[in-house]
């Protein structure tokens, strides 16, 4: 068997491990419980290794029309992993993992039990319909570079900049 069969008919694994970035969200449901089984689930994905979670932080909803104090509150934490996955498949993985602990996707911006977003995969930026990276929003997001931040202060967003100046400049 093919390479490519094993691992689905997208992309081929990477031959060494790339460095990904996934936040992890819930407002809905046993949200820390949630968290605790995503992150697990991470660890176990294949081709993955290395898996490194944040402490959750809780934090507000956030809506196309901003923020919503009367939404339940998020849980909000970030995975820092190593992968050979293709980026579509562990998007693929990402999304399975939410179906499995009762994410339905009727609207962009819906309360969830839990969400799962590719933040960054290596340098890598890719803009298909499918798959957008780095996201295009992370960078306004202190719900993502805050946690982000505590792992790897270091951390940079492709084209974006350091993750600790970009979470500063958004506490100004």
């Amino acid at each position: 068997m093919s390479v490519r069969l094993a691992h689905g008919m997208g992309e081929a694994p990477r031959a060494t491990p790339v460095a990904a970035v996934v936040a992890l969200g819930a407002n809905l449901g046993r949200r820390a419980e949630t968290l605790a089984a995503a992150a697990d689930e991470l660890s176990r994905l294949t081709l993955t290794s290395d898996v490194r979670v944040s402490e959750p932080i809780e934090t507000v909803a956030v809506t196309l029309d901003g923020e919503d104090e009367d939404a339940p509150r998020y849980l909000n934490a970030v995975a820092l992993l190593q992968t050979r996955l293709a980026p579509a498949e562990l998007l693929a993985s990402l999304h399975r993992i939410e179906a499995r602990h009762g994410r339905v996707r009727r609207e962009r911006w819906d309360d969830r039990t839990l969400d799962l977003d590719l933040i960054a995969y290596g340098d890598e930026r890719i803009d298909r319909d499918d798959l957008v990276v780095p996201h295009p929003r992370a960078h306004e997001r202190q719900f993502v570079l805050a946690p982000w931040a505590q792992l790897d202060p270091d951390a940079e967003i492709p084209g974006r900049g350091r993750v600790t100046d970009l979470l500063e400049g958004l506490r100004r």
